[in-house]
């Protein structure tokens, strides 16, 4: 009875924690309403418990709300209030910045005011006669505050919670600025039906007739191996797709990999992941017999067999583009459950990819959602090609307000804003 209350109570959180992506469609008197009603626990006293800190965590990360489309022209006029509102705080002085330590509800003192305080500039909490005690109201605004920086609402002031707190208002206000501008550019030739990969906010968007049919969380490249820019048409779908190792990932990754196997006396690398090592004549190598010491290992080209574990997963999401990149399914599910998912070579790894996939091909007979299910279960290798093509846009959009007023930030993560490195540290 004891285990079925606990479990009663984890799901009660869980569900709130889902609830929150209907806030982003209230104004900012019904958000506060629903904030009141979705997480009125932890009254009681009790703290954040970690074991469900950490599966809530990852169903927030895979599961991102629906929200309103970042790519819309409506976004703009909030934007400009939102420039407005940051220019004030910025003539004030701006906030102070609150001092290092995890926080969270039972916590008093002086960081705590220091807290409140900053929470009360961006309007993430009301005004109060109490200034030193984290209560029930500021681990409200502290997930108000989280969800508004793509960072999984817990209520707990954690390291990136601190840091993301801690940019100050001249450098919010830039980001909106640079932004606007941005964002004047995209939403001007925005087809009613795409694909749009809003890469530091590590999200896709399918967006139907200004409405966001889903939203995914997406894996994107890393630091030192960027996501480009791009607009293109999605023409066609890769199911259980051969992957050619791009050269990047061969001089990064495979033959270094592969050099420091043979000097432990295994030779087996390629057979092991089933990739192919083909000369210039179409021939495939004998694996055994590669010279990993060589710079002939450079000449070949390297092929990886569909298989479970093949590094596209089951399918593959194909647009013409010069940078040679992609989107598609990977057998690495664990990433999408993780907060910072800059961790591919450039191309896009997406969370339900099958829900993409059969929403892109609704317009080619006989491709239900059964069958994209069916291609992923039998390993057929097939090639489709869309009846409609579906224009696809790869954005890097930092900072954006919707049409209910809240203003949204996200890591810069390639520092591509000019505003240094407190904006991307998190």
């Amino acid at each position: 009875m004891k285990k079925r209350n606990i479990l009663q109570k984890q799901c009660a959180k869980f569900a709130g924690l889902l609830t929150l992506a209907c806030t982003l469609a209230l104004s900012h008197t019904s958000m506060a309403q629903a904030y009141d009603s979705w997480f009125g626990g932890n009254q009681d006293g009790v703290g954040w418990d970690q074991t469900f800190d950490r599966s809530a965590a990852r169903e927030w990360e895979m599961n991102p709300p629906k929200g309103f489309p970042t790519l819309d022209k409506a976004n703009i006029p909030p934007m400009k209030e939102a420039v407005k509102r940051y220019a004030a705080i910025v003539s004030a002085g701006g906030w102070r910045p609150i001092s290092k330590g995890k926080m969270g509800p039972g916590n008093s003192g002086q960081n705590v005011a220091i807290l409140r305080k900053r929470l009360e500039f961006t309007g993430d909490l009301q005004k109060s006669s109490s200034y030193s005690t984290y209560d029930y109201y500021v681990e409200r605004a502290v997930k108000r505050f989280q969800v508004r920086h793509g960072l999984t609402p817990s209520g707990v002031v954690d390291r990136r919670t601190l840091m993301a707190l801690n940019v100050p208002a001249t450098v919010r206000l830039r980001q909106i600025r640079t932004n606007i501008a941005r964002l004047n550019g995209l939403t001007r030739n925005t087809a009613k039906r795409y694909v749009s990969v809003n890469v530091p906010a590590q999200q896709i968007e399918v967006v139907e007739n200004g409405r966001i049919v889903s939203r995914h969380a997406a894996v994107v490249g890393k630091i030192d191996r960027q996501t480009p820019r791009l607009r293109s048409k999605i023409h066609e779908i890769n199911f259980n797709p051969y992957w050619n190792v791009p050269r990047s990932i061969v001089r990064k990754d495979l033959v270094p990999k592969a050099r420091s196997e043979a000097k432990r006396g295994r030779y087996d690398l390629l057979e092991r992941f089933k990739i192919s090592a083909i000369d210039g004549n179409g021939r495939k190598v004998d694996p055994r017999k590669i010279n990993w010491n060589s710079n002939s290992v450079y000449n070949y080209r390297y092929r990886q067999d569909p298989w479970k574990d093949n590094s596209m997963g089951f399918v593959k999401i194909n647009f013409h583009n010069k940078h040679a990149v992609y989107m598609h399914d990977t057998p690495s599910k664990s990433l999408f459950g993780r907060n910072l998912r800059a961790n591919s070579s450039g191309c896009i790894r997406v969370q339900n990819v099958k829900q993409l996939v059969s929403w892109l091909l609704k317009d080619n007979k006989d491709w239900s959602r059964g069958r994209v299910d069916q291609m992923q279960t039998n390993g057929e290798r097939k090639d489709v090609r869309l009846k409609t093509r579906a224009p696809v846009y790869f954005v890097y959009v930092t900072s954006w307000a919707t049409r209910d007023g809240t203003v949204h930030f996200r890591r810069d993560l390639y520092k591509q804003d000019g505003v240094g490195a407190t904006a991307s540290n998190y």
